[in-house]
């Protein structure tokens, strides 16, 4: 299996969304990694000024799948993307 990150944007009205039923969906799959909400943070940088954090992201989720068009069946339920919101799928390399 491989694994990927959903990046959930701040461009959807989820407010009052069920995650709860969402991620236990996700867990009953076993494909289920992790993930959380995003806070406020900083860039840094030793050699420059730091630039803004990207602030359209809220969240993410880690999951494993066999194949991308698998981790997009993932998305059925997840409340941004059912409020017409986006979210980012990235393959994580393997080290």
């Amino acid at each position: 299996m491989l694994d990927y990150i959903f990046f959930m944007h701040g461009d959807a009205n989820d407010d009052g969304a069920d995650w709860d039923r969402y991620l236990a969906k996700l867990r009953a799959t076993g494909q289920f990694q992790g993930g959380s909400s995003i806070g406020a943070g900083e860039c840094v940088s030793r050699s420059r000024t730091p630039k803004p954090t990207t602030a359209h992201l809220t969240g993410y989720i880690r999951v494993q799948a066999n194949s991308l068009e698998e981790a997009k069946a993932l998305l059925d339920g997840n409340p941004v993307f059912e409020a017409g919101g986006t979210v980012e799928i990235r393959e994580l390399p393997r080290g």
